[in-house]
């Protein structure tokens, strides 16, 4: 019965601005699963609401990333709409090579990002937050051209991310990551079948 209180009582504490920012993260990723190009909009309100309370609970390789999710959100937005007027396939699925590139360009960022925030900022999970940063980055470019792997990336990060969002206080956030798990695996799904259908 503790740990309800306990739960309850954070839940009462989360600011407005985490309930905001958790809503719109939820809606945009539901929408990007089902291939709905009004996820990119929607996102924009959630990383300016993030990118505040990163700062504030300082976990600065997530705040960095939110500057680069507003400016996915915007490519994306145009490169969806593009391919959609071009009536291109609307997913692409990695070759072996691609995939191990992506994989490479995620450890180099890893260790560049985490080091940076190691020397030069006042948080104390440099390396975690760093790594987990530099997944995401990466992920988040392969959903704006359509790659059917960014899922995968996603499914991987998010469960990393509950723990570290557990650590820092953001309760709510930790659960919304945890949804995004559920909803990471169903975009996946739905993206392989579109890229089936178009094979």
């Amino acid at each position: 019965m503790n740990i309800f209180n306990q739960l309850a009582t954070q839940f009462l504490q989360t600011s407005l601005l985490e309930w905001f920012a958790v809503i719109t993260g939820f809606v945009c990723i539901y929408l990007a699963a089902k291939q709905h190009i009004l996820n990119w909009p929607i996102s924009m309100f959630s990383i300016l609401a993030y990118s505040v309370l990163f700062y504030e609970g300082k976990l600065y390789g997530e705040m960095l990333l939110q500057g680069y999710f507003l400016f996915t959100a915007i490519y994306g937005w145009y490169y969806w709409i593009k391919r959609k007027q071009e009536h291109k396939k609307p997913v692409v699925s990695f070759s072996v090579r691609n995939i191990l590139y992506s994989l490479l360009a995620i450890g180099i960022l890893s260790i560049g990002l985490g080091s940076f925030l190691y020397h030069f900022t006042d948080t104390d999970v440099a390396y975690i937050d760093g790594t987990l940063a530099s997944v995401s980055f990466v992920a988040q470019f392969l959903m704006t051209r359509k790659v059917l792997q960014n899922w995968l990336l996603w499914i991987v990060v998010d469960v990393f991310y509950i723990p570290l969002f557990i650590y820092k206080g953001f309760f709510l956030t930790a659960i919304l990551y945890a949804v995004l798990v559920l909803i990471a695996w169903e975009g996946y799904k739905d993206w392989k079948k579109t890229w089936r259908t178009n094979q």
